[in-house]
């Protein structure tokens, strides 16, 4: 049986689903407890490797995905996998990227776009999304 991520974990969204993804700065260690099974990384270079399966969506800091087709299709791929695998999406502080792809996923769990920032502020960080256009592109994200 697989092991999913501890809900009380700092970093760790529980979706109205129940599904859990974790969340955090590439910036800070790696957290204690057992590794991703499965990680997205939003950044504007290319991730160093890691010991399990990644994906790497290009999005600079403070920016929006740079191909949006590939990003729906990644973030589709992150809550599918949540259902049944320790999943992580990570950026380099951990709030504005990666709580934009959190509420990305809230969306596609059922919470409605004009909800899901704040969905994502009181469940994983008041300070996910971090830019007006990121906030648009969540409330418009289908």
């Amino acid at each position: 049986m697989i092991t999913m991520w501890e809900p009380t974990v700092v970093g760790v969204l529980r979706l109205p689903s129940g599904r859990l993804v974790r969340g955090r700065g590439l910036r800070r260690p790696l957290p204690d407890g057992p590794p991703p099974m499965y990680g997205l990384y939003l950044l504007g270079h290319e991730p160093p490797p890691v010991p399990w399966e990644a994906r790497w969506l290009r999005w600079p800091d403070f920016r929006l995905p740079s191909d949006r087709a590939d990003a729906a299709d990644a973030l589709r791929e992150a809550w599918t996998r949540a259902e049944t695998e320790r999943v992580e999406i990570a950026c380099g502080g951990g709030y504005g990227r990666t709580g934009t792809a959190l509420a990305c996923l809230a969306v596609l769990d059922g919470v409605p776009g004009p909800e899901a920032v704040t969905y994502v502020r009181e469940h994983y960080a008041k300070r996910a999304v971090e830019t007006p256009w990121q906030r648009r592109y969540v409330t418009r994200f289908e």
